[in-house]
């Protein structure tokens, strides 16, 4: 019996590990070599820890049971996050991808901060209001005017 939104197919269901098919894992889907360090692995810690007298022989029970109790919380913490990430419309989803796409550009820096190594400034121009311009011809602010680089005001 295969539920509406399990990843794993029917066919392959058969071939999953005895660990992940007795858990009903439908979205955590573990290889072999997981089930054993999930299942094997905890039952041989318990039983080391046991031996060195650091826990009591109930830790050989507990610790497996306590790893699939959390191999089972995984697989239902990531069916809740398939189930809310469908319910998303495609529109928002694109707008989230385009807002963390890295921005590239380049800052305009005025033309006293690019003093050169005898301390003078580069050739800068003024415009009518107090806007400046560089060699370049881009206009910016002057930082200790009043006016704006708007037309118009001041």
């Amino acid at each position: 019996m295969t539920r509406a939104w399990s990843t794993v197919a029917t066919d392959e269901e058969r071939y999953r590990p005895l660990y992940a098919r007795v858990l009903g894992l439908r979205f955590v889907n573990p290889g072999g070599v997981l089930c054993f360090l999930f299942f094997e692995g905890a039952m041989a810690l318990a039983v080391l820890l046991a031996l060195a007298e650091l826990v009591s022989w109930w830790a050989v029970l507990v610790l497996p049971v306590a790893v699939a109790a959390m191999v089972k919380l995984n697989d239902v913490v990531a069916e809740m996050v398939v189930r809310t990430a469908a319910l998303v419309p495609e529109q928002e989803r694109d707008r989230f991808r385009r807002q963390m796409e890295p921005v590239v550009g380049r800052a305009r820096v005025p033309a006293s901060a690019r003093a050169l190594p005898g301390g003078t400034a580069q050739s800068v121009r003024s415009l009518p209001g107090g806007a400046t311009t560089d060699s370049r011809g881009v206009r910016y602010h002057h930082p200790q005017r009043a006016t704006f680089d708007r037309p118009g005001g001041r």
